[in-house]
């Protein structure tokens, strides 16, 4: 009876994924090199799936590491990706890596976070444009979340000159990260922003800048009184080896206009004293 019912888990999951993506029976099993019609049986629960099987039609589907591990396990067979914490011995070169791009983008700020935007590294230079503000201490209990924190009208969401706007965006931009992972986290997540009081746009978001990548001005007050304006690049690892590397990813701010630029470089020099481990990740939760 277990059996049968792990094949149906098993059969829904690979379902799930295919209509996600939007692709036919016929179109996956011709990708991935496999008969429809054993396909279609596993789909109904009706055939468990070998273990090559269903890893070339998970590769096909592009299903995140964590989840292909994850139907592999319910099907009965061994997780293809390891998985370890930040903190491991094995991931000392993607710790290097994080240290090597955070610091490398000084003065700029820049920050590392994991598949549902929880704080993993930040720079000098971003914790410093934190500081000007009065964070509720509820917002920074860990595991710190950079959307919670960067949204909420209590967090760093008093310092966005055009909140209303980066907070319709950004829930665009997580609902469109929903649509390709299926992460139950981060739709709670999503849930929670999309609840905050915050202004309402003054742009049609979602005609104007829903799917774009690289907008601005993203604008901030200072304590003066003055502005500063950011646009913004976001990475991840190109050839990523397991779970935790697959999903990390960084935002890299840069300054939009001169006056931005010096006040960050003005910064950067008060801030030369900073410890050089300073950068140094935590463990993704």
């Amino acid at each position: 009876m277990a059996t049968v019912q792990s094949q149906l888990e098993v059969g829904s999951l690979l379902r799930q994924w295919r209509e996600r993506r939007s692709v036919t029976q016929l179109e996956l099993a011709l990708d991935a090199g496999i008969s429809a019609r054993h396909l279609s049986f596993v789909e109904t629960g009706r055939s468990k799936p070998g273990r090559e099987m269903l890893l070339r039609a998970l590769e096909q589907l592009k299903v995140p590491f964590r989840e292909q591990n994850r139907l592999l396990l319910a099907a009965g067979h061994a997780p293809a990706f390891p998985e370890h914490s930040l903190d491991d011995p094995d991931l000392a070169p993607v710790r290097d890596a994080l240290d090597v791009i955070l610091s490398g983008h000084e003065p700029y700020p820049a920050v590392a976070v994991d598949r549902v935007w929880n704080l993993v590294a930040a720079n000098p230079a971003m914790l410093a444009l934190t500081e000007s503000v009065e964070i509720d201490p509820a917002l920074l209990e860990p595991p710190i979340n950079v959307m919670r924190v960067g949204l909420h009208p209590r967090g760093l969401g008093q310092l966005f000159v055009n909140l209303g706007d980066w907070h319709a965006h950004w829930l665009k931009r997580l609902e469109r990260q929903l649509a390709t992972t299926g992460d139950e986290q981060l739709a709670t997540l999503i849930d929670e922003v999309a609840g905050y009081s915050v202004p309402e746009p003054e742009h049609d978001v979602a005609s104007e800048i829903a799917g774009s990548e690289m907008l601005g001005p993203v604008k901030v007050r200072t304590p003066g009184g003055g502005e500063l304006s950011f646009f913004g690049m976001f990475a991840s690892f190109d050839t990523p080896f397991e779970v935790t590397t697959s999903e990390l990813a960084i935002e890299l701010l840069f300054p939009a206009d001169r006056t931005t630029a010096e006040t960050l470089h003005e910064l950067g020099r008060d801030l030369s004293n900073v410890a050089a481990g300073s950068t140094r990740p935590r463990s993704a939760g």
